[in-house]
């Protein structure tokens, strides 16, 4: 098994279409066990460049129940991925390993974890210069750790929790 690479893709406005036709899919198959549905991650900012992976985020009531989903989004072709790093939520992926189409965030309704991914999108969405900063830094690290995706990874989160917290202070003091 090969190592899966940071390959960029410019913005494509096609990504959203592609989240609303997986939003339809997700919640047919798990009716009243969603409590909130989102398209967050580089994909769901215009203009920015991304990995062509759709980052969707599950609100459910609770956690707990998160097994209860393995099946009905197994037959969506979305796979259940074990991360015991991840306690406060759950990850599935739909598309080969590595060369995933979809990555599915499974946590609690308005807990941090689904309040800092919406503050973090909305915060890009409105300041285009963060955005940008975002999309450069993304671009030098791609170059970088092409073949290393999970470093890239790791090397976002600085920058990531800087935003998350600025954007706490700017609704706090509004």
């Amino acid at each position: 098994m090969t190592k899966p690479m940071v390959k960029l893709s410019e913005y494509d406005s096609k990504w959203e279409i592609q989240f609303q036709y997986e939003k339809k899919r997700i919640t047919d198959v798990l009716a009243a066990k969603v409590v909130g549905i989102e398209h967050i991650g580089s994909t769901s900012i215009g203009g920015l460049v991304s990995k062509p992976i759709i980052d969707i985020i599950i609100g459910v009531e609770d956690l707990n129940d998160a097994p209860t989903l393995v099946s009905p989004l197994s037959k969506i072709e979305y796979e259940y991925i074990p991360k015991p790093e991840l306690v406060s939520r759950r990850f599935f992926r739909k598309g080969f390993w590595g060369q995933g189409i979809c990555h599915l965030h499974v946590c609690e309704y308005q807990s941090n974890e689904w309040k800092e991914k919406l503050l973090f999108r909305d915060y890009l969405r409105s300041h285009r210069e963060a955005a940008e900063a975002y999309s450069l830094l993304k671009q030098k690290l791609a170059s970088k750790y092409q073949f290393d995706r999970q470093t890239y990874t790791k090397k976002k989160e600085p920058f990531i929790k800087y935003i998350i917290e600025k954007a706490s202070r700017e609704i706090y003091t509004t």
